[in-house]
């Protein structure tokens, strides 16, 4: 919400009359009573009051703690890149300690994959959005082998029964020869006779 007040040029004595205005129905009553309840007691109702009012009522710091957990132990895993750069962008704003975009940087390069990781690091890429186009254009990279390897053709294989070195078969017949001539002859014969 701050980004687009500033963004609007918005000046901090209209902050909280814009904000409201802005805000959900549900958030909306919930900020009614709050502003009743503070009005009473005679509190001054201000920018910065609304602020820590509403992270305390809707981002408490046992959520805030959890999220913040959630970013530190954040790995790739089985996710594309740009699903971890999302989740991790995500989760940075849940970081209760300031960091530079090198320390940034560092953690997101260590959550990669191994495969991937090993491509990037030595790079030393230190601005986050370079890194994570780096790690992207790697895992295309490094998939495209894999693709082209799965789409090739197998060749025919053609011939006889393959023997081994006991004589016998190792490759079956496509069908089963029939063992008597049933009703079509009297011949005693396991052969078909041709007519």
């Amino acid at each position: 919400m701050e980004h687009i007040l500033e963004a609007k040029g918005c000046p901090d004595d209209r902050k909280l009359a814009y904000t409201q205005y802005l805000l959900t129905i549900e958030v909306g009553h919930w900020w009614n009573n709050m502003r009743a309840i503070l009005e009473r007691r005679g509190t001054p109702i201000t920018w910065e009051l609304f602020k820590t009012k509403c992270y305390t009522e809707y981002f408490p710091d046992s959520v805030r703690f959890a999220k913040e957990v959630e970013f530190l132990e954040l790995t790739q895993g089985n996710r594309s890149v740009t699903e971890y750069a999302d989740r991790f962008k995500h989760l940075l704003r849940f970081r209760t300690v300031q960091v530079n975009e090198d320390w940034q940087c560092r953690k997101f390069e260590n959550g990669l994959r191994k495969d991937v990781k090993l491509m990037v690091k030595g790079l030393r890429i230190r601005e986050f959005p370079a890194l994570v186009e780096m790690a992207r254009d790697m895992e295309k990279t490094k998939g495209e082998p894999e693709v082209q390897q799965s789409q090739r053709v197998q060749p025919l294989r053609v011939g006889g029964p393959v023997v081994s070195r006991g004589g016998s078969s190792s490759r079956t017949t496509p069908f089963s020869r029939p063992t008597s001539l049933g009703s079509r002859g009297s011949s005693s014969s396991s052969q078909p006779s041709v007519q």
